[in-house]
């Protein structure tokens, strides 16, 4: 099945890049010349996606302002003569069908995936971390796409970290299919010791999820389904009996 819908939580806080984001969604920082959750649209766009749903949260409307028609800017822009301007955002709201929908109780990203039910429907679907940005030659959703293709099972992005890093996030264990790609068979979050790791390899900001995840959720309790743990704890069962493919990446944010 053809992957075409994607996911994209931004209703963090962002109390980790604090004060930058005390009035500002951390997902709207520039980065150069364009907010980051621009790349990570226009990331998802490269890949094939057509729809996209942006879960969000009180405070951040802006983001949904970037991504709508701006007329009166644009007016002034061509009257002004700025062409390169006008050229930069004349576009922002076509690179996709892109819809919004509130996490009204901020609950993790577990839970904001959850609301994405509807939208989602019987579908596999892509989601990306609203703050990972991602710069390669080749889109990184693209490859987990394109290894959703091959193998026909969820697909997670990995990194590797060091050793003192992966205690931050979690371990997976993985048995190499290619150069690239992987089984992943199991995971551990935030190994404190060497006897707890699997590997030196964490989740990139990017997976493909099958639709079965969402009854998963419903059945995880709330604990686990935190921002740093809802992959780990709703991918930990559906690898039971359905493991998954695993793309390595390199990364630049």
């Amino acid at each position: 099945m053809k992957i075409t819908k994607a996911v994209i939580p931004a209703a963090g806080l962002g109390t980790r890049v604090l004060p930058a984001t005390k009035s500002m969604p951390k997902e709207m920082i520039p980065i150069v010349d364009k907010p980051a959750i621009q790349y990570i649209v226009e990331e998802a766009a490269a890949a094939g996606i057509t729809d996209i749903l942006i879960i969000t949260n009180r405070g951040k409307g802006v983001i949904e302002d970037h991504f709508d028609l701006s007329p009166t800017l644009m007016e002034s822009l061509e009257k002004a003569g700025k062409t390169a301007q006008l050229e930069s955002i004349k576009d922002i709201h076509k690179l996709a069908n892109i819809q919004f929908i509130r996490q009204i109780e901020t609950k993790g990203l577990g839970h904001a995936v959850s609301r994405a039910r509807s939208f989602v429907g019987d579908e596999p679907f892509l989601v990306l971390y609203g703050d990972d940005v991602i710069i390669g030659d080749i889109p990184a959703s693209k490859e987990l796409i394109d290894a959703y293709g091959t193998f026909g099972k969820g697909v997670l992005g990995v990194k590797p970290v060091s050793e003192e890093a992966i205690k931050k996030y979690s371990s997976l264990k993985l048995d190499p299919i290619s150069d690239t790609v992987f089984k992943c068979t199991d995971m551990v979050e935030k190994p404190q010791t060497k006897e707890e790791m699997f590997s030196l390899y964490s989740i990139l900001g990017r997976v493909i999820l099958p639709p079965e995840i969402f009854d998963i959720l419903d059945h995880t309790a709330p604990a686990a389904q935190s921002a740093t743990t809802w992959a780990t704890s709703s991918a930990s069962c559906r690898l039971t009996s359905r493991p998954v493919s695993s793309t390595k990446r390199s990364a630049k944010v």
